[in-house]
């Protein structure tokens, strides 16, 4: 049965060998609002007030020493990971970011760009966050080990957390609305409502993994400086 539950995630359109379910991955483009109005519509505005809002966020997590317009890097991840969830949430649209393919593949690049970047150019800085402030003189060479360790996972913890956390609640929603064929009808309407608030959560689980995934990568680029 879990063979048959997991399978519904599989990428099983294929024309000419190739995968049409990942061709939802650009759907979220269609929403990007256009930019040839004589006045701005209300979804231009919303979209330059939120791409304004993470701009200053961001900004003020890299700090003043970070090049100009390394934020939009981030920005892009996130609207990016958001539209995607947010895609996921339809029916028979299949969900990118449930796959460690998309999420790993964006999450090692950039851990390898920012210490590549960190080691080549401040190599000293870099070797003091391997020490905490503070660590005692016994503890510095596990200390080392330790953060040693915890910089190399660091990509997996990205693509991990982001896929697990969307596959789940579609797993829960999968579940859920199998079970309906079985039940009576007078409790057709609780797992009506239950699906209903269900699919609430994910919307909003949609948007605050989105926002993890670019916030954690600002972080970790911060550190290099």
């Amino acid at each position: 049965m879990m063979t048959n539950l997991f399978s519904t995630f599989d990428p099983s359109t294929n024309i000419f060998n190739l995968s049409l379910n990942w061709n939802s991955t650009f759907l979220g483009l269609l929403m990007i609002p256009s930019m040839f109005w004589i006045m701005p519509s209300r979804i231009n505005i919303i979209w330059n007030k939120m791409n304004l809002n993470l701009h200053n966020e961001f900004k003020t997590l890299l700090g003043n020493q970070s090049f100009n317009g390394s934020t939009f890097i981030f920005i892009s991840i996130f609207i990016m990971m958001m539209f995607n969830n947010f895609m996921g949430l339809f029916p028979y649209i299949f969900t990118s970011t449930s796959h460690m393919v998309l999420t790993f593949s964006i999450a090692m690049p950039m851990w390898m760009s920012f210490m590549l970047f960190g080691w080549i150019n401040h190599t000293n800085h870099m070797f003091t966050h391997l020490v905490p402030q503070g660590t005692p003189t016994a503890l510095m060479s596990f200390m080392v080990l330790i953060e040693t360790i915890s910089n190399i996972i660091r990509p997996g913890t990205l693509a991990v957390r982001l896929a697990a956390n969307m596959i789940a609640g579609h797993l829960l929603l999968t579940l859920l609305g199998n079970t309906g064929s079985s039940l009576m009808m007078s409790f057709i309407w609780m797992l009506i409502i239950g699906q209903m608030a269900l699919l609430i959560l994910e919307s909003a689980v949609a948007m605050i993994q989105a926002y993890v995934f670019s916030i954690l990568s600002t972080l970790y680029s911060s550190e290099v400086y």
